[in-house]
């Protein structure tokens, strides 16, 4: 009897400016005043697509890029300034034919009924490949920049008054992303008629007021979007802890996750499914994927002292929430199976440079894991759904699904 092969992992990058290193802007192929072109990021997503990734995600936020958390900088040698995530996925949708498109939206500030309309609109452009990755603003200057709230200073996440802002704003995120569900399943997917002859455009009757009532929103819908092709676009969040854990257990299809080594791994991933199960979710497809920052190169050497000249132009050593992996190709295959036994499903790398080290993911790391029989050698679905395995859901307002 042969032994069972092994699952193929899923894998996806998560694109932010020329890279996630602070520096990264500085090295020979990064192209920095191509940053605010729609060429730049449809070079890097033709890239993405050429090495059969599922997706893409696209980093966004509500102020301007900063080296902490909680406030903005004043520093002048790092990038600053980007392009709005869902027009740049828009924009690059007709160019692409595979690989899905997720950007990223706050949730703390922007009404669930545009981003539903957004993303939906993002899903027939892509035709059915796109997908959301949702984020919350603890930063008292992006609410500033409307004016509907405010949110006092918080210093670090520790202690009780971060803990008890930052429950609120996932929170809130969870019922943003619930509205935003309710409005893609507001219009059947037969509710176009479309038919000349007797004048009937759509079906009144096949279009639903969701009439959403929580404490964050209160929206009766219908969307001006009919269903989206995908039926629901992707809904990823990153998480780091348990109340972040809570929203991809409740809200999310794919979760980001950091784990440092397989047992960190094991355990972060059987906390979600824990609070999955609590959330009446146990039964439903949710993976987690791990999140790396790499650097690739031909020797393990050649990627430290790739780091060491890039901390060098920053004046400071690189720090991340999530591991920073140096090395070969088939070094990191190894450590993404090593992780993969802990129960992640899939991989979003960061490219800290990212015209050096995309192109030595899709040309290396992707190459190598078809001889290990963890990849694909082509793709095998027409939507991201399909790429991960994920089947369409039914419309929770049809007559048949009541």
């Amino acid at each position: 009897m042969s032994p069972t092969p092994p699952a193929h992992l899923h894998l996806a990058v998560a694109l932010d400016g020329t890279g996630w290193h602070p520096a990264s802007w500085r090295e020979p192929v990064a192209r920095p005043r191509d940053l605010l072109t729609a060429g730049y990021w449809a070079d890097l997503i033709a890239e993405a697509e050429r090495g059969l990734l599922d997706f893409v995600t696209l980093e966004d936020g509500l102020g301007p890029q900063s080296s902490r958390a909680l406030a903005p900088d004043e520093r002048t040698d790092q990038v600053r300034g980007r392009l709005d995530a869902v027009l740049i996925a828009s924009r690059v949708a007709p160019l692409t034919r595979h690989i899905g498109l997720v950007p990223t939206v706050v949730t703390t500030h922007t009404e669930p009924f545009h981003i539903s309309k957004a993303i939906a609109t993002l899903d027939y452009v892509s035709t059915g490949r796109a997908g959301v990755r949702v984020r919350v603003s603890a930063r008292p200057d992006e609410a500033a920049h409307f004016g509907r709230r405010t949110i006092g200073r918080i210093d670090s996440f520790d202690g009780p008054a971060a803990r008890e802002l930052l429950t609120e704003l996932f929170d809130e995120a969870a019922d943003h992303v619930e509205v935003v569900r309710r409005l893609w399943d507001s219009w059947e997917d037969d509710a176009e008629i479309r038919d000349a002859a007797t004048g009937r455009f759509i079906d009144r009757h096949k279009l639903h007021h969701i009439d959403f009532e929580g404490r964050f929103f209160s929206v009766k819908g219908p969307s001006i979007t009919p269903r989206p092709p995908q039926g629901q676009p992707l809904v990823t969040a990153l998480a780091h802890d348990t109340v972040p854990y809570r929203l991809v257990a409740r809200q999310a299809d794919i979760g980001y996750v950091t784990p440092h080594d397989a047992a960190q791994a094991r355990a972060i991933v059987a906390e979600i499914r824990a609070e999955q199960e609590t959330a009446g979710r146990s039964g439903e497809p949710l993976h987690v994927f791990g999140d790396l920052v790499v650097l690739l190169d031909d020797s393990e050497a050649r990627a430290a002292a790739r780091l060491d000249r890039l901390d060098t132009l920053a004046g400071e050593p690189y720090t991340s929430d999530a591991r920073i992996f140096t090395g070969t190709a088939a070094r990191l295959a190894d450590l993404l199976e090593e992780l993969a036994a802990g129960g992640l499903t899939g991989f979003r790398l960061r490219p800290a440079v990212a015209g050096h080290d995309l192109p030595r993911i899709t040309r290396e790391l992707v190459p190598e894991l078809p001889r290990r029989h963890r990849f694909r050698d082509a793709y095998e679905a027409g939507t991201l759904r399909g790429l991960l395995g994920l089947p369409r859901p039914a419309n929770r307002y049809s007559a048949a699904a009541v």
